[in-house]
């Protein structure tokens, strides 16, 4: 999409030795800038997407259109770019996360199953979020490297989500090489650069027998599942939302929502201060009205 406009939000410092002064750094913060406001020119190009065009795009994109992907793509990166200033301020520049969050994007257009009655926007937020947050956590995780290679670590970064977008896949290493205007060898060198250095074989410390990959959960939710945990949590908090006070008081504490565990009927009675008929009658009715609430429509199985 930005290449095809004449747009390249690459890093070209790490082709050359650039002298560290402060008119290296000034020309770079304003190429910087400028790509950022090119960028969002480019985004402003594409118009928001009704709820009846994201269906119709999911459906075509089911059956392969390719097309379809790219205009789901680019309507959202408005999304994008709200979701990835959020996190300014931590270890990677904006347009790092930016570059971060079309992946998620991308991933969200892949995964999405309109059929769930989800909004996309709802959807592809949590892909994007998960995205930059990842990134953010992989960044903590890495040894401080050499400034060449960081460099060149950027422009494989930013050539990787710029072909993402543009192949609407992920590229392969030779794509990302040529793109990056590197070798492979160098492609290879950057991404040995940047690896976590804490072994999972290594133990914890004098005297401790357990590597530290033991204390990782080997049951731990891959990230499709983690959306759809997150996805439900959100529809029940808006399907919540909607009940009145006192009824949304009564769900939360005797189904433990957002709490230490379900809360007996005299105890919530006691909370409440109320008797427990009126729990029992509040209880009733809130059940009922969440049973045709449009926003628990998606967490229930298909016939």
């Amino acid at each position: 999409m930005l290449q095809e406009r004449g747009i390249d939000l690459r890093d070209d410092c790490g082709r050359h030795n650039v002298e560290q002064t402060s008119y290296a750094n000034d020309d770079l913060a304003a190429r910087t800038t400028d790509a950022m406001s090119l960028f969002l020119q480019e985004v402003r190009r594409y118009p928001l997407l009704s709820r009846a065009e994201e269906v119709e795009l999911a459906k075509r994109i089911e059956r392969g259109d390719m097309e379809a992907k790219s205009r789901l793509i680019n309507s959202n990166l408005r999304l994008v770019i709200s979701n990835a200033r959020k996190y300014q301020g931590h270890d990677l520049p904006l347009l790092d996360l930016i570059q971060e969050g079309i992946l998620g994007l991308i991933r969200a257009t892949e995964k999405f199953d309109w059929r769930k009655g989800y909004k996309f926007s709802t959807y592809a937020t949590f892909w994007i979020r998960q995205a930059i947050q990842r990134a953010l956590d992989n960044r903590a995780r890495t040894i401080r490297i050499p400034v060449h290679l960081g460099q060149r670590e950027r422009r494989i970064a930013r050539a990787t989500n710029q072909l993402a977008v543009q192949l609407g896949r992920e590229p392969t290493d030779e794509e990302i090489a040529q793109a990056a205007e590197i070798t492979l060898d160098e492609l290879h060198e950057a991404r040995d650069a940047t690896r976590v250095v804490t072994s999972l074989d290594r133990p914890l410390g004098d005297g401790e027998d357990t590597p530290f990959g033991a204390l990782l959960a080997s049951d731990a939710r891959g990230p499709e599942e983690e959306v759809d945990i997150l996805l439900r949590e959100d529809a029940l908090r808006r399907a919540l939302d909607q009940l009145p006070a006192q009824e949304r008081e009564v769900v939360k504490l005797r189904y433990g929502v957002g709490g230490d565990g379900p809360t007996p009927l005299v105890e919530t009675g006691r909370r409440l201060g109320i008797s427990q008929d009126t729990v029992r009658r509040l209880e009733r009715r809130a059940l009922a009205e969440l049973a045709e609430s449009r926003e628990l429509e998606a967490l229930r199985p298909a016939a």
